[in-house]
């Protein structure tokens, strides 16, 4: 990859630590400043950087200076523009970066997927949208897609991604859309999928069970733990799920909150439905919403493990006030 101007300056920024790249810094307009943190963001998003590139561009400024051994993007992005504009414009300049991110490379969020669901959703698309994706992938990546398609899409795609310099940006654009608009309907589904079955039967057990009063609940539960311990305890598990937030009665939700804090609650709303989100923002304080909405737009693409883990957290505490008879619902 060619690097531009701005390019190389962003990549000399990585190459100092966040103090440093802030004192540089000082003194530049606002927006050359977004204009930089654009850039690396996008190095960072998109792959591009390498500590080959790095050390280059480190040496061309300064034979002393070295890539660092480790690199943590978000917080240095953060701390460099707080240090630099302030708390409040950092805010504003991290927003913006991420519409001009997927402006200018809507393909960003694909190639963070992994490759067998980029294999599955592929397999539906016209051959011209697969070639389209797989040229835009890292050539690691887009081989291992390769592999994982049927010989058919196969031998299509590849005979198309020749022709691929010919598409337009704008039909590009569509097609990057089209494919993660694809992605995260099979992401949802798959995840449905994974309720089926003996699970789904329990669950309907579970949600009988927990309409009951607490000491007929707890004595049924007891009878079919003794019957079946590893049943008994997926039954008490699937009492109280995520998707069961809407349901929850305000007041208690209020109080499973209450030790959450914002980051924690921000990685648990990323990806949420739009129902979950009103319902949590609805019961937490205007302070808190304040908190929450400055996580999110300071929180980059979070890992699914990270997302499940922050959710177990606040299902957990509802679990806790179901314990002590002190949960409810809104039942439909």
């Amino acid at each position: 990859m060619t690097l531009t101007g701005k390019q190389k300056a962003a990549m000399l920024l990585m190459s100092l630590d966040a103090a440093t790249a802030s004192e540089l810094l000082k003194g530049v307009d606002a927006q050359v400043i977004q204009d930089l943190a654009l850039e690396l963001a996008y190095l960072d998003a998109s792959g591009h950087r390498n500590t080959r590139q790095t050390a280059q561009v480190a040496q061309q400024f300064c034979s002393s200076l070295q890539s660092p051994e480790t690199f943590h993007f978000d917080s240095f992005l953060n701390e460099m523009l707080k240090n630099t504009v302030g708390e409040d414009k950092a805010g504003n300049i991290q927003k913006q970066i991420q519409y001009l991110l997927h402006k200018r490379d809507p393909f960003i969020p694909i190639r963070s997927v992994d490759a067998p669901t980029i294999a599955a959703v592929l397999e539906q698309e016209h051959p011209q949208a697969a070639a389209v994706v797989l040229s835009e992938l890292p050539a690691r990546k887009s081989s291992e897609v390769l592999g994982l398609l049927g010989e058919g899409v196969r031998l299509t795609a590849i005979s198309r991604i020749t022709t691929c310099e010919t598409v337009t940006k704008e039909a590009k654009t569509r097609i990057a859309e089209a494919v993660c608009n694809r992605l995260e309907a099979f992401t949802s589904t798959r995840s449905s999928e994974t309720q089926t079955g003996p699970e789904q039967s329990l669950r309907k057990v579970a949600v009988i069970l927990r309409n009951l009063g607490p000491e007929l609940r707890e004595g049924l539960l007891g009878a079919i733990k003794e019957a079946d311990e590893e049943a008994g305890a997926k039954v008490a598990d699937l009492m109280i799920i995520w998707e069961d937030i809407p349901q929850v009665s305000d007041r208690p939700l209020q109080e499973g909150l209450r030790g959450t804090d914002a980051k924690q609650l921000a990685l648990a709303l990323s990806k949420a439905d739009e129902v979950i989100i009103e319902k949590i923002k609805s019961n937490i304080s205007e302070r808190a919403k304040a908190a929450l909405d400055e996580e999110a737009s300071l929180m980059s693409a979070p890992k699914e493990e990270e997302i499940k883990e922050a959710r177990g957290q606040i299902i957990a505490s509802l679990r806790e006030l179901d314990a002590k008879g002190e949960l409810t619902f809104i039942e439909e």
